[in-house]
């Protein structure tokens, strides 16, 4: 193997290492539900979802765990926001 394409590559565990390096910009994704296929996307730090409980809510399940995975990666406009009522809910034992 070439030293150059190994540095490389020692770099590029080195990158993945530090996601914060990458900051999406664009996001077109397919998402399996549990009911159906939705298409989610990230543009100009705002998300999409072809879900209908996203029209009404502008969030949705699909977004949430796409915001919880990609966290480190997006800009802080397009990150899931504290929301006041997750700590009020109880959830039972």
């Amino acid at each position: 193997m070439h030293s150059d394409l190994a540095r490389k590559i020692e770099k590029a565990r080195h990158y993945a290492e530090e996601p914060k390096r990458i900051q999406l910009q664009e996001l077109k994704a397919k998402f399996a539900g549990e009911n159906d296929s939705h298409q989610i996307s990230l543009k100009d730090g705002q998300w999409t979802c072809s879900c209908s409980f996203f029209r009404s809510w502008k969030t949705c399940a699909h977004i949430m765990t796409a915001q919880k995975l990609l966290d480190p990666m997006l800009p802080q406009e397009a990150r899931q926001p504290e929301l006041a009522f997750e700590q009020s809910i109880a959830v039972p034992a």
